[in-house]
């Protein structure tokens, strides 16, 4: 077994002990905002079910905002042919300059993998994606995903295994998420014009509802005094690293950075590594 896949498991196994302390309370932490009767609570407040029909999809929001800190959330996807589906589980800040951190999962046809799609969006601005497909089937069961949100910069986990850091290029002049609080969002919806293939699979409403699952919601943020001060001055250990590099390598699909057709100019400046 070579050092990165070694590492993964570690992480894996980190993750799955860590699960069980998280205590959230969707009743408590959030409100369910569209949808009609389609997102649901259940187990006093532990499960969340947020459906997708060909009349309207649905979605819940945090009651709290957050500036700085990590955000943890077990999701269970739409399984079986999801093509045309996306499920967004983001943070974001209101206005037409507000500050995003997505998670959003692109549904494929029964077979071929999920697409995870990321993106940051800071004063307004986006057009920061980064892709991935994922090394298991996030339909099958429930999987953490993560966002470390720091001044120095923002973090995806899957797993505990980091997949993308995105830092605070502020020296070069590229503005950063840090004085916007955010809510934490997630919604079920249709994009079928776009989400799969570019658009050319359609959703199969004889398959209708789809449903994605949510439990074991966690925050840490600047208010959590004791907790927040140790997990701020933590970077990514050696272990993290690797396990990034090696999602990075095997698993990354599309990564705005190094589009040239995109970018002929060059790579945005927070591409770079000179800051």
């Amino acid at each position: 077994m070579g050092i990165a896949s070694l590492a993964l498991l570690v992480g894996l196994a980190f993750s799955s002990l860590i699960a069980a302390t998280y205590a959230g309370n969707f009743y408590q932490d959030f409100d369910l905002t569209w949808g009609g009767n389609r997102p649901k609570i259940f187990k006093g407040g532990q499960l969340l079910s947020l459906s997708l029909d060909i009349v309207s999809g649905s979605g819940f929001q945090s009651k709290k905002e957050y500036l700085f800190g990590r955000i943890d959330m077990q999701l269970k996807l739409v399984p079986g042919n999801s093509a045309g589906t996306v499920t967004a589980y983001y943070l974001s800040s209101q206005g037409p300059t507000h500050d995003e951190i997505d998670f959003e999962f692109l549904g494929n046809v029964s077979g071929d993998p999920y697409v995870l799609h990321t993106n940051v969006f800071t004063q307004g601005k986006g057009n920061r994606e980064q892709q991935f497909y994922l090394w298991f089937d996030p339909s099958k069961n429930f999987h953490t995903y993560s966002i470390i949100w720091k001044p120095q910069h923002i973090i995806f986990l899957v797993d505990n295994t980091p997949i993308r850091v995105f830092k605070n290029a502020g020296k070069v002049g590229v503005p950063f998420p840090k004085s916007q609080p955010m809510r934490i969002y997630s919604s079920l919806w249709n994009a079928d014009d776009w989400a799969t293939r570019g658009g050319l699979v359609k959703t199969d409403w004889s398959k209708a509802p789809f449903t994605a699952y949510y439990r074991n919601f966690n925050v840490i943020d600047s208010k959590s005094s004791n907790s927040f001060s140790e997990w701020q001055t933590n970077e990514l250990d050696a272990p993290s690293r690797r396990r990034l590099r090696w999602v990075q390598k095997y698993f990354m699909i599309y990564n705005y950075c190094t589009d040239l057709k995109r970018f002929p100019r060059g790579a945005p400046a927070e591409c770079r590594r000179s800051f």
